[in-house]
């Protein structure tokens, strides 16, 4: 998916849903979680990435 979000860290305070829904949403375990292509939407995924109260979201290994 090009975009990973750290479980351990996420709190599910919903700042990357409300920065770019197209790419992340809150589940039913009260976590991020990513539900779109990141290529799609670079622009939105990066102001979720530095959004982020703890830091939960970063590009996996193969990038955006």
């Amino acid at each position: 998916m090009g975009v990973k979000i750290d479980l351990d860290r996420c709190e599910g305070c919903g700042t990357c849903e409300e920065v770019c829904p197209e790419v992340f949403e809150i589940g039913d375990d009260e976590k991020a979680h990513v539900i779109g292509d990141c290529k799609k939407h670079s622009e939105c995924v990066e102001e979720a990435i530095v959004s982020c109260p703890e830091e939960a979201i970063s590009y996996d290994e193969e990038g955006c």
